[in-house]
Formats: C-alpha cells, sequence, structure tokens
C-alpha cells in the first residue's frame, strides 16, 4: 500500500523516480562508456567484469579492459569496451 501511494504521488507531481525509490541511472554513450547514478557499492571489479550494489538489484557490466575511470559516493564512469549491461 505505501509503494503504491508513493508511486501515484510520484506521477501526480511528476517527481524524478530516481529520487523517489533510488533508482538506479544507466547512462551509455556507445559501447565505450557507462555512467552510473545511485549505486551503493562495488562489488566485483575485474578487467572482463564490474558489478555494483544498487538499492533495488545487481547491475553487472561485461566487456573488455573494463576501468573504473572515477567514481564518488554517488556516481561513477567506466570505460572500456561495453558487451553487455545486466540487471538482477
Amino acid at each position: 500500500m505505501k509503494q503504491k501511494l508513493k508511486a501515484e504521488l510520484t506521477e501526480s507531481f511528476h517527481l524524478p523516480k530516481d529520487l523517489m525509490f533510488g533508482a538506479v541511472i544507466v547512462t551509455a554513450t556507445g559501447d565505450r562508456e557507462v555512467y552510473v547514478e545511485n549505486y551503493k557499492g562495488i562489488m566485483e571489479y575485474l578487467d572482463d567484469k564490474i558489478k555494483l550494489q544498487t538499492k533495488t538489484c545487481y547491475l553487472t557490466i561485461t566487456g573488455k579492459n573494463l576501468v573504473i575511470s572515477y567514481y564518488t559516493n554517488d556516481e561513477m564512469k567506466i570505460t572500456g569496451i561495453i558487451q553487455s549491461i545486466r540487471y538482477s
């Protein structure tokens, strides 16, 4: 019931869903860069796989020569050859 009310208020007032629900925001620029916002932690960091914990799921990015170019408490930039982005 609480979640339904929150969803209705979010829609009614046109509030950003990422702020209301803590949703992860993933922005891919071609197959070379991925920006991730609203992550909680880095679970795994290999040159072919980066796994992140978000508030609602795990986010796994696979590819080649993956590097976390920068990160803050709220966002990060991953570069390399991005082959897949998976939510689980």
